[in-house]
C-alpha cells in the first residue's frame, strides 16, 4: 500500500495505468480510492469526453457511495473484488459501450432509471417532451395519456411523477423494453401507468386520449452522422425509421386522430432537421395550432398539434 499511496501523489506517467491494472488483478490487495480514481481516469483518456467525471461515476457505482464521501476519507479503499469489478467496467467503456449501459442506469428528470441495451438511453433533450406535455395537462383533471414507444419508461414516468391524477397507457413493441419500463415504475413507486405491448396503435383498444406523445425512431437508415457508439450499442428498432427517418412519424400522425379526444394534443420528438416536414404532415392531416419548440441547443426538437375538428388549421414556429 505504501507504493500505491506514493503513486497517487506522483505525476501520471504512461506506465501507471498498466501497473495499477496489474495490482487490481491481485486477489489479496486493496486499492485506495485516490489510486483507483487516478488509474481509471488515465485509462479512460481518449475514450471519454470527461474521463475524470466518468472515473468518479464508476467508483461511486462500485462502492455505492457518493464521491464527496469517499475522497476526504483516506482510509476508504476498494476491496480486491471491487477492483476486479472496476477493471471489467473500464474495459467495457474503453470498448465503446455507452456509460449508461456500463452503469446500468441513467438519470432523467427527477428519476434514476435502469437502462440496458434493450432500450434507448434517455437524453436530456427529451425532457422538453415532458415539459410540453405537462403544459397541456391540468394538475386537477383526471386526463388520459398515451405514450407510443415508451422504451425505459422515462417520459411516461417523469410525467406520472408530476401528474398523479393522470391515467397513462405506455406502449412498446419490444417485450424486453416493456419489462424494463415496468421495473422502473416499480423502482419509483409509480402505479398510474398501464404498460401495453403494441406496434404503435395496432393493439390499443378503441378509446380516446387527452394527449398522445411519442419519441419514435427518426434517424435515416444511412445517416452518416450517427455516432458509432450509438449505432453499435443502442437498439436499431428505437433509432432508425426508413430512408428519410420519417416512417414512424408519418404513421403516428396519420393514425392519431382516431385516438384523440376533441381538443386533444399530439406531441412528437423528432430530428433537428425534421420540424418543417413534421409540421407540414400535421397540417395536411388537419391538426390545429401546430407549433415547433427548440431544445436547449436551439434546435427545433418537439412539434405538437391540437385535434379540433371544427377549427381552421394554423401553423407556427416558436423560436
Amino acid at each position: 500500500m505504501r507504493v500505491l499511496r506514493e503513486l497517487t501523489n506522483s505525476p501520471p506517467d504512461p506506465d501507471t495505468a498498466h501497473y495499477i491494472h496489474t495490482l487490481q488483478s491481485s486477489n489479496s490487495m486493496t486499492i485506495s480510492i485516490q489510486t483507483a480514481l487516478l488509474t481509471t481516469q488515465l485509462q479512460l483518456e481518449g475514450h471519454s469526453d470527461a474521463p475524470q467525471r466518468e472515473a468518479e461515476w464508476l467508483i461511486e457505482h462500485i462502492t455505492g457511495q457518493r464521491q464527496s464521501l469517499l475522497i476526504p476519507n483516506e482510509t476508504v479503499a476498494l476491496t480486491a473484488h471491487q477492483a476486479q469489478q472496476l477493471t471489467t467496467l473500464i474495459s467495457r467503456r474503453i470498448a465503446g459501450e455507452p456509460l449508461a449501459y456500463v452503469l446500468g442506469e441513467q438519470p432523467f428528470w427527477t428519476l434514476n432509471l435502469k437502462v440496458d441495451p434493450a432500450v434507448l438511453i434517455p437524453r436530456p433533450e427529451t425532457e422538453l417532451l415532458v415539459e410540453r406535455t405537462l403544459h397541456h395537462l391540468s394538475k386537477d383533471r383526471h386526463d388520459t395519456l398515451l405514450e407510443l414507444g415508451t422504451g425505459s419508461g422515462a417520459v411516461a414516468l417523469a410525467i406520472a411523477t408530476e401528474r398523479p391524477n393522470l391515467h397513462i397507457v405506455a406502449t412498446d413493441y419490444s417485450i424486453a423494453a416493456l419489462n424494463l419500463a415496468r421495473s422502473n415504475a416499480a423502482l419509483n413507486n409509480l402505479s398510474n401507468i398501464h404498460f401495453l405491448h403494441s406496434n404503435w396503435f395496432i393493439d390499443i383498444p378503441p378509446q380516446t386520449f387527452s394527449v398522445i406523445l411519442s419519441n419514435p425512431p427518426y434517424i435515416a437508415e444511412d445517416d452518416p452522422h450517427v455516432d458509432q457508439s450509438v449505432r453499435n450499442h443502442e437498439p436499431h428498432l428505437a433509432l432508425f425509421s426508413g430512408s428519410d427517418g420519417m416512417n414512424a412519424l408519418r404513421q403516428i400522425i396519420h393514425s392519431s386522430p382516431s385516438y384523440l379526444s376533441e381538443g386533444g394534443w399530439l406531441i412528437l420528438e423528432h430530428g433537428w432537421q425534421q420540424a418543417a416536414p413534421v409540421r407540414e404532415i400535421l397540417e395536411s392531416v388537419g391538426f390545429s395550432s401546430v407549433a415547433s419548440h427548440p431544445d436547449l441547443t436551439g434546435h427545433l426538437r418537439i412539434t405538437e398539434g391540437q385535434w379540433l375538428t371544427s377549427n381552421p388549421v394554423t401553423l407556427s414556429i416558436n423560436h
